[in-house]
């Protein structure tokens, strides 16, 4: 398993100590790769012993086994946007070889196996609810735009009416969540519900520390660049896309019929200019 999947199957028994260790472990690797026991322990404000129980409880032999570890890919914590925008640097050129970068990372590693472990929830459930935080609302809506164009029961959950919307929620729906840091009270609170009801949950976060990694196994961490000072809604859009064209695919001619019903109504309604 890799750092941030161990730090994933811990995060609910990590100590306050411990999870701002993880944080940092998570957000700059070379603490870990490049720095010894007393680095660390110094950067995180804590004691060597610390460290030491860290490593313990994430199955590591010692430290120098979870050095190893961290040499491996490991998330990046983004900083506010209020702090970014003081401290911006760069062109948008730049920006745009960063984003570029993000989204060739997530087709090559949602290809395969992570993409079908994602995807099946959403074409075996008999609703399926999505939920979003801010940046990531974007991706919600692209998911909500093409999942109900592909199978039906598809609800998008919005923070003022969501008691009311989830009250039909239960075993045998799926949840897909949309959100990364800062994470939206109200997502979170939300999607801990559903889970107790016995519905799948599919997360959409940014790492292992993510409160969503906890309540699922079936989670995927975007790499989510800053465009400016505001963390980018690409990569989520590019993801919901994605899951939207596996549904498709996995219900082959019911969704086919769907979307020609709904084009013949276009076509009834006079939808679109000529």
């Amino acid at each position: 398993m890799t750092l941030d999947e161990l730090i994933a199957a811990a995060n609910e028994r990590l100590t306050p100590v411990e999870r701002r260790i993880a944080a940092a472990v998570l957000a700059d690797p070379t603490l870990l790769a490049f720095g010894t026991v007393s680095n660390l322990a110094d950067m995180v404000g804590t004691s060597r012993p610390s460290i030491v129980r860290f490593g313990t409880k994430l199955g590591f032999r010692g430290y120098a086994d979870m050095r190893a570890h961290a040499r491996r890919s490991v998330s990046a914590q983004l900083s506010r946007p209020s702090q970014r925008i003081r401290h911006q640097e760069g062109s948008i050129g730049s920006a745009g070889a960063t984003l570029t970068e993000s989204i060739r990372h997530l087709f090559e590693t949602l290809e395969g196996a992570p993409l079908t472990a994602l995807g099946t929830p959403l074409v075996r459930a008999k609703n399926v609810w999505i939920l979003s935080g801010e940046t990531s609302r974007a991706g919600a809506h692209a998911m909500f735009s093409g999942l109900t164009m592909v199978r039906p029961n598809v609800h998008l959950i919005s923070e003022h009416s969501s008691g009311r919307d989830l009250g039909g929620a239960a075993a045998g729906d799926a949840a897909i969540v949309f959100d990364c840091a800062r994470y939206r009270r109200h997502t979170v609170s939300a999607a801990r519900a559903m889970a107790k009801l016995g519905v799948e949950i599919v997360a959409i976060t940014d790492g292992p520390l993510s409160p969503y990694a906890a309540l699922t196994d079936t989670w995927f961490a975007l790499d989510i660049p800053a465009i400016g000072p505001f963390d980018s809604s690409v990569p989520s859009v590019a993801m919901a896309e994605m899951l939207v064209a596996f549904v498709a695919m996995q219900l082959k001619e019911h969704a086919q019929v769907r979307i020609d019903r709904t084009e013949t109504l276009w076509n009834a309604t006079d939808t679109f200019l000529a």
